[in-house]
Formats: C-alpha cells, structure tokens, sequence
C-alpha cells in the first residue's frame, strides 16, 4: 500500500507537511497532529479553511524571533480566537542584530549550520521543553510548528520530538532531508519578503539546501551532551508524565 504524500499543499506556503505515519515507539505517528511549516504569513482563506477545519489547528508554535514577527505583522492565524500561539524563539533577542534573519543563516558560525543548531540547544532549551509540553497536551489539538523557512529551528524541533518518540533516526534525517524537493520555492518566498530578502539572496540558494549529515552530529551532540535529545528535554524541565502523555497522544499502537 502506498503511503500517502506527506506534504500538505498550500497556496500561501512552500515547505509544509505532515509528519504523521512515521514509524515510533509502539507504532506509528498519528497523522494531522503536528504539521511543520515555513512561514505563515501568506495564507489564503482556502489554507486557513484546510488548516482550522479539516487539520483542526488549534495550536501555533512560533519558533521566529520577536524582530521577525514585528517585521512581519500579525499572521492571519492570529485573527481566530480559539487558535492560541506560543513565541518560542531559539535564539536570545539580545543577540539579534538589526536584521534579523541574518542570525539563522548558517554562514553567522565557523561550523555552519551544526553551529547555529548547537546555539539553539544551548541558549533556549526553555523554548524546546516549552513546546514539547504543549505538544504533549490534550487541549493543544492539532499544532502547526514554522519558522522562517521551516528546515532549521523547525527542522531540530521536529528531529528532537521524533527521536523522543522512538522513530529511528535514519527516518528522521530523511524527513529532514525533504526540505529539498521545495528549497526552490523555499528561497523565492524569503527572497520577496522584505525582511528576509537581502539576506538570503546574499548567501544563495545551494546554502539553503539542508544536509541530513547536520541533524545526525546535532543529536549525536545531544547523546553526548545528556544522554539522549529526551534527557535534554527533561534538562529543561519536562517530566517523564509529560513525555509519556506525548507518546499517548502521537504514537498510534499498530
């Protein structure tokens, strides 16, 4: 049986899919409950009717930086009060720079993107047990995960709540990896938005492109560092309840 395409095809929107039907711990992960993204600024009223009513959409985890989503105003999920949106900024505001999008792009640290990543772990590991217990909450429903781009803060978040979940990794870096079938339409929606154009459109489209080899060092990094991304979720303060209520809502038994 052909499993279906991950990707969820919106108008407003390059780099959205769903990670449900990978294999995890017990089984498999539900589909429609957590869908990651690009930026969600240009959704249309056809994106928004398949995202609230069809998806059920009722959580937003906002990994951008406050610069970012001041840049780029209010999304047009904000505008429905039964969505609710979390802020969950990887990278300290203090380190910002007046533009903003030149702090995620891989070309800010000596190693890349594995060093950009490695600060993400390391300066805002509140964000990631923040979203994970979100995630692990009934009331949260289905939840939509974005960034700018939806490959490197979303990519990790993603990685590390799929490793925590059991799904082996060489899945994980594929997931990963799908990035590139869209990093064409990727680089065009930053390069037309003014606040990510001139920075993007320095460092090129191949920069853009992911490397499974990054998300295999960053949580081999973790192994290292805690023992495992889920002990460095527990480092920030997620208890094992809520990991297990995070198992319970997204693995479906076989």
């Amino acid at each position: 049986m052909t499993s279906p395409s991950p990707w969820v095809d919106l108008q407003g929107t390059a780099n959205t899919r769903d990670i449900g039907g990978l294999p995890a711990r017990g089984g498999r992960i539900r589909h429609r409950l957590l869908i990651r993204s690009d930026n969600l600024q240009d959704l249309t009223r056809a994106d928004l009717q398949l995202l609230l009513d069809e998806i059920g959409v009722r959580t937003v985890l906002d990994l951008r930086t406050d610069v970012e989503r001041t840049d780029e105003g209010p999304p047009p999920l904000a505008a429905h009060d039964h969505v609710e949106h979390f802020p969950l900024s990887f990278i300290p505001e203090k380190e910002l720079s007046e533009l903003a999008a030149s702090v995620v792009l891989p070309d800010r640290w000596d190693d890349g993107p594995v060093g950009a990543y490695l600060h993400y772990v390391r300066d805002r590991p509140q964000s990631f047990a923040a979203a994970v217990r979100r995630l692990a909450d009934p009331a949260a429903g289905a939840a939509i995960v974005h960034c700018a781009a939806g490959k490197d803060r979303t990519g990790l978040l993603v990685a590390v709540v799929l490793d925590t979940l059991g799904t082996d990794r060489e899945l994980i870096y594929a997931d990963y990896e799908l990035t590139n079938q869209r990093i064409e339409q990727i680089f065009a929606r930053l390069a037309a938005s003014s606040t990510y154009a001139v920075s993007v459109n320095r460092i090129g489209l191949d920069a853009h492109r992911v490397d499974p080899g990054t998300i295999k060092t960053v949580l081999e990094t973790l192994d290292d560092w805690h023992g495992s991304p889920a002990d460095f979720l527990r480092a920030g303060g997620v208890t094992d309840a809520e990991l297990d209520r995070l198992a319970e809502r997204f693995v479906e038994p076989d």
